[in-house]
């Protein structure tokens, strides 16, 4: 009987489970690329808003602050959209007949609120609380780049889970003190710019970031103070408005200072967050 098969056919067969390898990982990789690419993330993207406001203009031209605008960013899951109103407490007065805040007039005068696109846009089904964030030191610029240097806005990050899980993993490479927390020029402490820090008032019912206190100066000796309380063994006092009489720990490096504010904000590690509903809804 003549066989069905020839001698290359084994050959052949292994051409083929190897194509299809190569195509199924090649395929993977390609929907990988894509998924991470701006084109899903928009990333880097300016979309065309109703009015090109210029954060950079706002921010570092005129010096506001970022809760000027954006009001509930301490207090609510929300950092919140100015209303016409805010715009207007500035520009009833200056650039009033400027062809680019037309809009912005005709919604004052109309009553209907101007529609924004929004740039940082999370799907539904991720829940982002902005008040959390911002109250256990993390810094406007960590999430959104440095707006104080954009003329349009854009997504300096993807947003994507993994962006997200890369922070959760190691919270201390992006935390800092509270009061540095819309420094949009915030670098972290090193040797030429340490970074002092102390604890007080640890006490239940207290807000944990309001029981660390940071100084980014030396103007009151804090340094050698600190040094000399730490070799005569002196404890730790807290006495409003006396700085010398408060032990200081000095940092120089962003990792030293972000596990110090790790344990003293009471950070949660991904272990801990147990329920995806954290973070999803």
């Amino acid at each position: 009987m003549a066989q069905i098969f020839g001698r290359s056919s084994n050959a052949l067969a292994r051409m083929i489970l190897v194509f299809l390898g190569v195509a199924v990982v090649g395929l993977g990789a390609a929907l990988y690329g894509l998924q991470s690419s701006p084109w899903v993330t928009r990333q880097g993207q300016r979309p065309d808003q109703p009015v090109p406001f210029s954060h950079k203009h706002h921010i570092e031209g005129l010096g506001l602050q970022c809760q000027y605008c954006h009001g509930t960013t301490e207090t609510s899951s929300y950092a919140g959209i100015p209303p016409t109103k805010t715009c207007m407490n500035c520009h009833a007065q200056i650039w009033t007949n400027a062809a680019l805040l037309e809009p912005v007039r005709q919604s004052w005068a109309s009553g209907e609120p101007l529609v924004w696109i929004k740039v940082h846009d999370l799907p539904d089904y991720v829940y982002f609380n902005h008040e959390i964030h911002v109250n256990k030191g993390v810094g406007c610029a960590s999430c959104h780049g440095r707006v104080d240097q954009m003329p349009l806005m854009f997504a300096q990050n993807s947003l994507q889970m993994e962006w997200c899980l890369d922070c959760h993993r190691n919270p201390a490479k992006n935390l800092r003190p509270t009061s540095e927390i819309y420094n949009m020029a915030w670098e972290g402490p090193s040797k030429e710019k340490p970074v002092w820090c102390s604890t007080s008032n640890e006490k239940q019912g207290t807000p944990t970031a309001q029981t660390v206190n940071c100084l980014t100066d030396d103007s009151d000796g804090i340094d050698s103070v600190s040094n000399e309380m730490a070799v005569a063994g002196a404890p730790s006092t807290s006495i409003p408005g006396l700085v010398s009489l408060t032990k200081y720990e000095k940092f120089t490096s962003q990792n030293q200072l972000g596990e110090f504010l790790v344990n003293h904000y009471k950070i949660r590690t991904v272990r801990e967050l147990s329920s995806c509903e954290v973070c999803h809804r």
